[in-house]
């Protein structure tokens, strides 16, 4: 019996393969504020989302919807310049699609990154935080539903979703970088609405350190294809009932717009350090 979820993921690749002749190592997801990053990449090619049959379509103000094709200094990557999210109303299946659909092109590391609400109270706004462990209790599992086995396992493994070897090069990239990296656990909560004070309480006496409505849906998918998974969040703003100011999308894009120039710069600088390690993996 054939598989509509499945269908739908091979129909896209086959439109994907007809327009473009390119065969990454990383995919990169960008988050709010960093759609920009594509600037830094030696562009072979570009895909528009709506060139793709089926693709779902980013409706978010600052998140372009298209691939970018090239390199990061060498890497062959390829960027997502606009990602899906659930609280647009697409299905959780959409949602992840784009993550399935970078691992079929080629892509053997995903490098997830977003604009969070700190939690934490040691962090402020301008922190960036790598993911070692996250929460997703209120989005949709993307896995529900009869299992994909030309994907991966009915019941995945979920320990080291994010790659240890990933996350030391993380480190010593930020170190090199003289950028401070915080660590910590980050949980997806459905959106739109950003959280209540209420729920910001619960989060953090659950030992979430940062909260946004993207990543581990897709982190799910694509650990369930076997992918080496990384992700930096970037703290844009502390979290409902931990100042007394308002939250606002816009407040998120502007602060992540101010720390763009250090963070592109620790994308490039981490993802030609992931090549590296791509390349040590192939000569051993």
């Amino acid at each position: 019996m054939s598989n509509p979820v499945y269908e739908k993921l091979m129909k896209c690749y086959e439109s994907f393969r007809q327009k473009i002749d390119f065969k990454p190592e990383v995919a990169i997801v960008l988050g709010s504020g960093l759609g920009d990053y594509a600037d830094d990449i030696r562009v072979e090619a570009e895909l528009d989302y709506h060139e793709i049959e089926g693709f779902p379509v980013s409706t978010v103000p600052g998140h372009a919807g298209k691939f970018i094709f090239g390199y990061v200094n060498d890497v062959p990557v390829v960027c997502m310049k606009g990602r899906v999210h659930y609280y647009e109303g697409y299905p959780i299946q959409d949602v992840v699609l784009p993550a399935r659909l970078m691992k079929l092109m080629g892509a053997k590391i995903l490098f997830l990154t977003n604009a969070s609400g700190g939690i934490n109270p040691s962090f402020t706004a301008g922190d960036f935080m790598m993911l070692t462990d996250h929460v997703s209790l209120w989005a949709p599992n993307p896995l529900i539903g009869a299992n994909i086995d030309e994907l991966g396992v009915r019941f995945p493994d979920m320990t080291h979703v994010y790659d240890a070897d990933l996350q030391n090069s993380l480190r010593e990239t930020a170190k090199r970088c003289g950028i401070s990296l915080k660590e910590g656990i980050y949980a997806q909560l459905t959106g739109p609405s950003f959280e209540s004070p209420a729920e910001i309480r619960l989060l953090h006496g659950l030992g979430i350190d940062a909260v946004g409505m993207s990543t581990v849906v897709e982190a799910i998918a694509a650990n369930h294809m076997g992918m080496k998974i990384c992700c930096i969040s970037f703290v844009s703003n502390l979290a409902a009932g931990m100042t007394d100011n308002p939250l606002t999308h816009e407040e998120v894009q502007e602060a992540a717009s101010a720390a763009a120039p250090r963070f592109r710069r620790l994308i490039t600088e981490a993802v030609t350090d992931f090549g590296k390690l791509l390349e040590k993996e192939t000569e051993g």
